[in-house]
């Protein structure tokens, strides 16, 4: 358990990231859905499957750009070119 809550906090910013991200998924995915079947039972189950399949995959994918970031700044700083700050980046992108 320690080590969920060491994890949780370490990734706060981007947990935080990745609810907003899902809440707004769920009500588009859900608006889409419902325009598309006209079922409020199947429109529900796939704006929640899918978002939900959705946010994990993207909190793996800002850590994954976190981590190409930081070995960036770290082969630019053995070179003395400027570094980019890895939430600079994510914030520009």
């Amino acid at each position: 358990m320690t080590r969920l809550i060491t994890a949780t906090r370490n990734n706060r910013l981007t947990l935080m990231k990745t609810g907003s991200y899902y809440i707004i998924h769920v009500c588009v995915a859900a608006l889409v859905a419902y325009a598309v079947t006209g079922n409020l039972i199947a429109s529900l189950t796939l704006s929640l499957l899918e978002p939900t399949v959705q946010a994990v995959a993207f909190f793996f994918h800002e850590k994954g750009w976190q981590r190409m970031l930081e070995r960036r700044n770290a082969a630019q700083a053995e070179g003395s070119a400027p570094a980019i700050s890895p939430t600079a980046a994510v914030g520009a992108a």
